[in-house]
């Protein structure tokens, strides 16, 4: 028994919004053979067709990738007590150099410690280290 594909019809397929292989209608066709786009019936978006048996799963960060990022509260209370700007309140729009004293309001007050680039900082909080966005 031949099993046909087509607008219309139901198929499995990667859902990247739910991150699980879920039941999809066909929504468009690339050519007889081939599904171009999907309707995800639980999410109710439509996305293009991943073939559940080629997802690529999310890669696994290694434990040494992780304690890099981690920050130690001695070394964030020393930074803090050694800075001297005010503190200032973090949005992407501002604008920052080495030093500053921000205020995030998820990750609490931190310190800036490297200008990664004209649009990225790296700011020693006192459980981490995040890399954030600014002069946007």
């Amino acid at each position: 028994m031949i099993k046909e594909i087509g607008v219309g019809k139901e198929t499995l397929s990667y859902c990247s919004k739910c991150k699980l292989t879920l039941s999809h209608i066909i929504a468009a066709m690339k050519d007889l053979d081939t599904i171009a786009k999907v309707f995800c019936k639980t999410c109710k978006a439509t996305h293009t067709y991943k073939d559940p048996n080629k997802a690529s799963k999310k890669k696994v960060v290694s434990h040494r990738r992780k304690t890099e990022m981690r920050s130690n509260s001695k070394d964030w209370e020393e930074a803090m007590k050694q800075a001297s700007s005010e503190l200032q309140t973090y949005s992407p729009k501002g604008k920052f150099v080495k030093g500053d004293i921000i205020e995030h309001p998820k990750f609490g007050q931190g310190i800036i410690e490297k200008l990664l680039d004209k649009n990225k900082i790296e700011v020693l909080f006192k459980d981490n280290r995040k890399v954030l966005v600014h002069n946007i």
